[in-house]
C-alpha cells in the first residue's frame, strides 16, 4: 500500500458545512523541526545487517529523502542500551567493574557496527536531519545498586555522568553525527525490571543540570540543547519542578514528552507556565495492544501528528524506526511494540505500518521550519492541524476522521472555501498556495 493522492478539492464560493475548519495563516505559532523516529540499536542492526546494500539504500532514501520519500528530519538515538538492544551495555563498562570517574574506558565502539553507519547514511540522504540522544541508564558503577537495571544515580557521580553525556556528544561529532539535543534520562520516573533504566526525580535532575551539566554546556557555548523530562504527559509537575529551579531552569531549552500516560494538553500546561521553553514529543510506539488495535492509524495521527503540535510540540518522534517480523530484536521490555517499518529478517522485505503512514502525512508536506498556524477544532471525532511552509508559503492542513462513518466538512482560508468527504477511520493532507 502506498501513499497516493486523492481527487483534488477545489476552492469556490460555496457554503460552509456544519463541520467547518477556518484556517488563519496570519496567526502563527511555533516553528517545526520535523517528524521522525528513533534509530534504536535494533533498528540500526536490522538495517545494516538484514538488508543488502541496494535494499538499505532504497529504504533510507524512502524514509529520509524528499518526496516521494517521507522526508523524515528528526531522529533519536539511545546513549548506551535500551530495551531495543540485543544486549545490555553502557559506553563505559570497565572490564573489572570498578568505578571509572575519569572515563578512561569510555567508548562508542558498541555503536560503530550499526548505529553509527546507519545514522551517517541517513544524514547523507538528508543533511538537515536533526538528531537528539537520551540515556536509558548511567553506567552501572555510577549507580547505588551497581546495575544497569533499576536504581538511582549516586550524587558523587553527577559530575562524571555530565561529562559522560558530553563525551558521547563529542565522540559522535567526531564520526560525523552532530547531536543537536540531549536529555539526561529516558523515562526518569520508571525503573523497568528487565532492561536498563534509572530513576531520577525532579530535584535530582535539577541538581545534576544546575550544578554539573548546565555549567559544562555553558562553557561550550554551542549545542547540544538540553531537554528535561523525556517521559509521559501524566506528570507535568516533574518538568515544572525543574523549570522552576532558579539555577537548573536557565539551562533547559525545552521539555520532551512521551505518550504512554496522560493527555497532550499537559504540554500546554507547561508551555503556559514557561512560554520561552519549547516542547517536543520524543517517544510513542505503535503496537499490538488496545486502543491501538481498534484505533489504528487515526489514533496515532490524532494524538501525535495533530494534538501534540497543537499543544506546542516542535518535533514529533515515533519509537523504533524498524523492527523485525518478531517485533525485535530486544533484550527485555516491550514484546508487542511495532516499528515504523517491519524488516523481514529472513528476506529483507520491508512492510509499512500505521506509524509510517501517519508520519508520511506530516513529514512529506510540513517541511523543516514550517510554522503551525491557527485552525479551529470542530469536535465530532474530526481533528486537524495546519502549517505554513516558510520556504514557499504553501499551507498544509492535516485532518483525521476517527468516526466509524464518513464525514463531510468544509475548509475556509483567505475568503475561499472547499468541501470534502473523508471516509471513516481515515486521514488526509491538503496542500495549497495562498
Amino acid at each position: 500500500m502506498a501513499l497516493k493522492p486523492s481527487p483534488a478539492a477545489a476552492f469556490d464560493n460555496g457554503k460552509r458545512l456544519p463541520l467547518h475548519i477556518d484556517v488563519d495563516a496570519d496567526q502563527r505559532f511555533q516553528s517545526m523541526i520535523g517528524f521522525g523516529a528513533s534509530i534504536t540499536d535494533a533498528s540500526a542492526w536490522l538495517i545494516q545487517n538484514k538488508l543488502n546494500p541496494t535494499q538499505r539504500e532504497a529504504l533510507l532514501k524512502e524514509l529520509f529523502g524528499p518526496a516521494p520519500g517521507l522526508g523524515l528530519n528528526f531522529a533519536r538515538l539511545t546513549i548506551g542500551a535500551s530495551d531495543f538492544s540485543r544486549h545490555h551495555y553502557s559506553l563505559d563498562d570497565p572490564p573489572d567493574g570498578q568505578p571509572d570517574p575519569q572515563l578512561k574506558h569510555f567508548s562508542i565502539d558498541p555503536n560503530r557496527g550499526d548505529v553509527v553507519p546507519v545514522t551517517r547514511a541517513a544524514l547523507a540522504v538528508n543533511p538537515r536531519l536533526q538528531v537528539m540522544a537520551s540515556p536509558w541508564s548511567a553506567p552501572a558503577w555510577m549507580k547505588h545498586n551497581n546495575s544497569l537495571i533499576k536504581g538511582k544515580l549516586s550524587p558523587r557521580y553527577y559530575d562524571a555522568f555530565a561529562r559522560y553525556l558530553l563525551k558521547y556528544v563529542d565522540a559522535y561529532a567526531a564520526v560525523g553525527i552532530p547531536i543537536f539535543a540531549l536529555t539526561v534520562q529516558n523515562e526518569p520516573d520508571f525503573e523497568p525490571g528487565d532492561y536498563p533504566g534509572m530513576r531520577l526525580n525532579a530535584p535530582e535532575r535539577a541538581r545534576l543540570i544546575g550544578d554539573h551539566l548546565g555549567p559544562l554546556l555553558a562553557k561550550r557555548g554551542s549545542k547540544p540543547l538540553l531537554f528535561d523530562w523525556d517521559h509521559n504527559w501524566d506528570k507535568p509537575q516533574e518538568p515544572l519542578g525543574v523549570l522552576a529551579d532558579p539555577v537548573a531552569g536557565r539551562y533547559v531549552h525545552g521539555v520532551a514528552w512521551h505518550c504512554y500516560g496522560g493527555e497532550p494538553s499537559a504540554q500546554s500546561k507547561v508551555h503556559d507556565a514557561h512560554p520561552e521553553k519549547d516542547a517536543y514529543m520524543t517517544e510513542c510506539s505503535g503496537g499490538a495492544w488496545e486502543p491501538l488495535i481498534s484505533g489504528g492509524l487515526t489514533l496515532q495521527a490524532r494524538r501525535l501528528i495533530i494534538q501534540s503540535p497543537r499543544h506546542w510540540a516542535r518535533g514529533v518522534l515515533f519509537w523504533n524506526l524498524a523492527l523485525d517480523e518478531n517485533r525485535g530484536p530486544h533484550a527485555g521490555g516491550c514484546d508487542t511494540c511495532r516499528g515504523v517499518v517491519t524488516i523481514d529478517s529472513r528476506t529483507g522485505a520491508v512492510s509499512r505500518t500505521d506509524e509510517y503512514y501517519a508520519l508520511a502525512h506530516a513529514s512529506r508536506f510540513a517541511r523543516p521550519g514550517a510554522r503551525r498556524i491557527a485552525s479551529n477544532e470542530t469536535g465530532h471525532e474530526l481533528d486537524n492541524v495546519a502549517f505554513r511552509n516558510e520556504d514557499d508559503g504553501s499551507l498544509v492542513l492535516i485532518v483525521t476522521n476517527s468516526a466509524k462513518k464518513a464525514q463531510r466538512f468544509s475548509v475556509a482560508q483567505g475568503g475561499r472555501t472547499f468541501r470534502y468527504r473523508l471516509p471513516a477511520k481515515s486521514l488526509a493532507t491538503f496542500v495549497w498556495k495562498q
